[in-house]
């Protein structure tokens, strides 16, 4: 693809998407409605022409599984109930795209590397609770420079033994460049004669051979949900800077103090992790076959910093971020958990086509009116409405959102947030009525 320009790349990413190769489809019906739904989705997205309808993607992760008696626990370690609950979801409910359960995780995995940094169904919080993340600086203010200098040894020796309590050996292993000519070979092994060393990759090895039998489930399930004519809409991930920092890394109180206390060590840093985060959406996405890279938004919503720092610290990178992978024919899909009111002017910027955004307490008529005709929006259903309202409430308001930010295309149904939990006649509601409603004259 090197000779192509961005446009013909992302065609090419579309007409992969579309050929489904590998899957067999269980019906001539069942190939019509995947590629229609591919085709509406690239509709609505690039806004070079009006879809048939308002695409519905009802995004959920423990969702599917409530709704079937599939508690978190379960979800996270009995892998064909999972899928069970997912596969009865697409035939149940019929949605345009399914969200990959593989988006969930195995507690097995986790548990075999006594993960830190997270409590999940069954190990800190009960078997009916999704995850938490336990805030942390799992990169100490010292740690900027090494971290600029070789993330991926950063990782491997600082991040990974404080994160994950089977892999605490891993910081006593040498520096790998140190490896440079045949004199260095023996003395580069010693680390990894001692017991605890040892005992670190053999965990390694258990979550290995764990992952591949969580994977090869999970395939499973994403061929078959083809084959049934349902496409993903997640085919890669990728994460902002910033938010790689200030979530996994520095931690919310560690990186509030950081914007005061060191704010161009966060300036080398996140210009050091935006290349690694497009190759990683980029690599992903390529592998999928899909040209989507979903993209969770965290730290820059409304809020969580002044206008005067989301400019200078979050917005360049994010946007360096969307350009590169945009350029390379991937589409990003912008996942705004939050408000992102105070920031809706900078996503003007972006080249028509370029994204998407789903947004979650944002006003939408705002941003119809700032980004209609420009990049494709859509969410913004309530998930309490959701959970504690009733059907008619729900088609209201979906009424609402096709009459404002779906007039004249450019606009996705889907849920604010990713749901945890469902109530069978309000995402009815939400799926029908958009089915029924959405259509485009």
């Amino acid at each position: 693809m090197e000779k192509m320009s961005a446009k013909e790349k992302r065609e090419a990413r579309f007409q992969t998407w579309l050929s489904a190769q590998g899957v067999k489809f269980q019906s001539p019906e069942a190939e019509a409605t995947y590629k229609a739904a591919i085709t509406r989705f690239k509709d609505a997205v690039l806004m070079e022409k009006t879809p048939d309808r308002v695409p519905v993607f009802p995004l959920g992760t423990f969702m599917q599984g409530h709704l079937y008696g599939v508690n978190t626990y379960e979800s996270m370690y009995d892998y064909p109930k999972l899928l069970s609950a997912h596969k009865r979801f697409l035939q149940d409910y019929k949605p345009d795209y399914y969200g990959s359960p593989a988006f969930i995780g195995s507690g097995k995995i986790l548990e075999i590397l006594d993960m830190k940094q997270y409590r999940w169904p069954g190990h800190g919080v009960s078997e009916r609770s999704g995850y938490q993340c336990e805030e942390g600086e799992y990169m100490t203010p010292e740690d900027y420079d090494a971290l600029i200098d070789d993330p991926s040894d950063f990782w491997l020796r600082s991040w990974m033994p404080r994160v994950f309590g089977a892999l605490a050996p891993l910081k006593e292993i040498f520096p790998f460049p140190n490896l440079w000519e045949i004199v260095g070979v023996s003395g580069q092994m010693i680390p990894f004669g001692i017991p605890p060393v040892q005992n670190a990759l053999k965990a390694l090895i258990e979550a290995g051979n764990e992952a591949m039998a969580w994977i090869q489930q999970i395939m499973g399930f994403e061929m078959e949900a083809r084959g049934m004519g349902f496409p993903t809409a997640i085919g890669g991930a990728a994460k902002a800077p910033y938010d790689i920092l200030a979530d996994t890394l520095r931690g919310t109180r560690g990186m509030m103090m950081d914007l005061y206390r060191r704010p161009e060590k966060i300036l080398k840093a996140v210009e050091r992790i935006t290349p690694l985060q497009i190759k990683q959406g980029l690599g992903m996405a390529t592998f999928a076959g899909n040209p989507v890279v979903f993209i969770p938004l965290h730290k820059g919503a409304d809020g969580f910093m002044s206008d005067e720092q989301f400019k200078k610290f979050y917005w360049p990178s994010l946007k360096a971020l969307i350009l590169g992978l945009a350029d390379e024919g991937c589409v990003p899909f912008l996942f705004c958990e939050g408000g992102y009111n105070t920031r809706l002017q900078y996503l003007t910027e972006l080249p028509k086509g370029s994204c998407f955004w789903i947004f979650d307490r944002t006003d939408m008529t705002k941003a119809k009116e700032l980004l209609g005709g420009t990049l494709c929006i859509g969410g913004n259903v309530p998930a309490g409405m959701i959970l504690t309202g009733t059907a008619e409430e729900v088609k209201g308001y979906c009424q609402n959102l096709i009459d404002v930010a779906g007039k004249g295309g450019g606009y996705i149904m889907a849920f604010g947030t990713a749901m945890d939990e469902g109530k069978p006649d309000t995402i009815h509601a939400m799926i029908d009525f958009t089915k029924e409603y959405g259509v485009y004259k």
